[in-house]
């Protein structure tokens, strides 16, 4: 059985203007996927008025929290002990959002309870070992 993990959150878009907006999103996880974290915004946020998630390696969430990581579509650095910069980078331009770094640090703790670090291939091996002796139904 997987289990999924969500915590609903707020974050600030800063603008190039360096305006900030307030803008809510969701911190998703699930055992299903241990390596990934996933963000999700809803359509009135968006540019294409869609519910748009971002999907980035648990790891790089937690590396971020210490240190600038991601070197691709995902960036995340420190802003100060408070604060935690998330960059998301698409053909549109680049979306830079500020977190509570304690946000971001307890969903990560929680993902762990679930799938501890670096035991990501484990239980994805388990769930499809559980699967085959139970005929799928897992």
């Amino acid at each position: 059985m997987h289990v999924t993990l969500q915590q609903p959150t707020g974050a600030r878009l800063i603008t190039a203007t360096d305006r900030e907006l307030a803008i809510p999103a969701t911190l998703r996880f699930s055992s299903a996927d241990p390596a990934a974290v996933h963000v999700d915004f809803p359509p009135h946020v968006t540019v294409d008025g869609e519910v748009t998630t971002w999907t980035f390696a648990r790891v790089l969430l937690g590396e971020g929290l210490r240190a600038p990581a991601g070197v691709g579509n995902v960036r995340v650095r420190p802003a100060g002990s408070a604060h935690t910069y998330v960059e998301f980078r698409a053909a549109q331009g680049v979306a830079v959002l500020r977190f509570a770094t304690a946000d971001l640090t307890r969903f990560l703790a929680r993902t762990y309870t679930v799938v501890a670090a670096g035991e990501e291939t484990v239980g994805a091996e388990l769930d499809h070992g559980l699967a085959a002796l139970y005929g799928g139904r897992v």
